[in-house]
């Protein structure tokens, strides 16, 4: 489910088949929703006018937009991502906000997919999507499998596999991001599991100055993602 038009036109912007538009009384008076929503049915969606009240019911939002949209979404298969530079493994990351923060990052940092295990929210969570501001469309997604298998198969595909941790782990700045790496974000209360750090070729940590006890799986995914990124642009690690 895609709220919004901006959203909407993110998704026909990447190729994502819209099956259906839903349209707010008064939605098509405005400009920009009208061009989207004629956008979506030129390229074969069904578009319904709804009636007063309904989208208030419906969407997952206090404030609805002015559409909502039934986008197919085809998760990626873990074949289909071995060959890439960096990826992140989400392990029992359960909060969509979060879910949905970690792909826009992957996004933005140019990490080339994300694999949310068995346990972690459905990426295509209307909070998720919401979130990601899109991204959900540009960055391929493997949806399920257990972390141990997958990290075991990303190990033998050539990855370095590299887990966070609160304290404990080498300084994030410090570590070597050249090599092609899977990156391991856990819940966001326990974080990755000791079993799993135990089987991880590296592990990382943030220091941190100040009183918190740790930074949300959101913002660890960016500080690490851009340190990476900051790395292979400038061809040496710090």
């Amino acid at each position: 489910m895609v709220e919004g038009p901006e959203l909407l036109a993110v998704a026909l912007g990447a190729g994502a088949p819209v099956e259906a538009v839903f349209v707010a009384p008064g939605g098509l008076d405005v400009g920009s929703v009208a061009a989207v929503v004629r956008s979506a049915h030129d390229a074969g969606a069904r578009v319904f006018d709804l009636a007063p009240g309904v989208i208030e019911r419906v969407a997952g939002t206090v404030t609805p937009q002015p559409t909502l949209a039934v986008v197919e979404f085809v998760p990626a298969t873990l074949g289909e991502v071995t060959g890439a530079s960096m990826v992140l493994v989400c392990i029992d990351v359960r909060d969509p906000g979060n879910a949905g923060t970690v792909i826009r990052t992957a996004d933005a940092a140019g990490v080339d997919a994300v694999i949310c295990c068995d346990g972690s929210v459905d990426p295509s969570n209307p909070k998720t999507v919401r979130s990601s501001a899109g991204s959900v469309f540009h960055v391929p997604i493997v949806q399920g499998g257990g972390a141990e298998p997958t990290l075991h198969a990303l190990g033998r595909a050539g990855f370095t596999t590299v887990g966070t941790a609160v304290r404990g782990g080498t300084d994030y700045v410090g570590a070597d991001w050249s090599a092609r790496i899977a990156l391991v974000l856990g819940n966001e209360a326990s974080g990755v599991p000791a079993s799993v750090l135990a089987t991880l070729d590296r592990v990382v940590s943030i220091p941190m100055a100040g009183r918190a006890e740790s930074l949300n799986v959101g913002m660890a995914a960016a500080v690490l993602c851009f340190e990476a990124l900051r790395q292979r642009r400038d061809g040496t690690p710090r």
